[in-house]
């Protein structure tokens, strides 16, 4: 429930950038699996803000980072970040699943096995469990996002102020 409350707040914000950017909608649902929609949730890893940016690739793609401002945490210059990272993997791989792959693994890593195992699409690649799940957990949290009552989720009149287009109409 808390991260369908945030995506009331965050996909009006993300969505609009996303399709400016030339990458398909259902790539919000990839800052849902990957931060549950905080923009200033910190991994263990050091990855920062709802895409879950290292310090390195969030410099690559224009981000400023000091002391005292991390722009991983503002919610519309990390998407546009995360937008021009998704658009090189996608002019890499030419697949948005390999895109979302690599995402999690790093292109790389993506790169390396998709040669190495001598495969097109990274659906096909043995990878580490976390990886291998990776794509299918965005497909999960789109499907309990686009059906909210059939999983179970029964939101009150109140919870439906503001919501998404695809909950409108309950």
């Amino acid at each position: 429930m808390l991260y369908i409350k945030r995506a009331n707040r965050y996909f009006p914000v993300i969505e609009p950038i996303l399709k400016a950017n030339g990458i398909p909608d259902d790539f919000k649902y990839l800052a849902v699996i990957e931060s549950n929609l905080d923009p200033r949730i910190t991994s263990s890893a050091k990855a920062v803000g709802m895409w879950q940016l290292l310090e390195g690739t969030a410099r690559d793609f224009g981000l400023t980072i000091t002391p005292t401002v991390d722009e991983r945490c503002h919610v519309e210059k990390a998407t546009e970040a995360a937008c021009k990272y998704l658009k090189s993997a996608y002019n890499k791989y030419g697949n948005w699943v390999s895109v979302a792959a690599s995402y999690n693994a790093g292109m790389g890593r993506i790169s390396g096995e998709l040669t190495r195992q001598d495969v097109e699409t990274s659906l096909d690649l043995w990878l580490v469990e976390e990886t291998t799940r990776y794509v299918y957990r965005i497909m999960a949290i789109k499907q309990i996002f686009e059906n909210p009552y059939k999983y179970g989720f029964v939101l009150g009149q109140r919870t439906c102020i503001n919501l998404l287009p695809w909950m409108k109409s309950m």
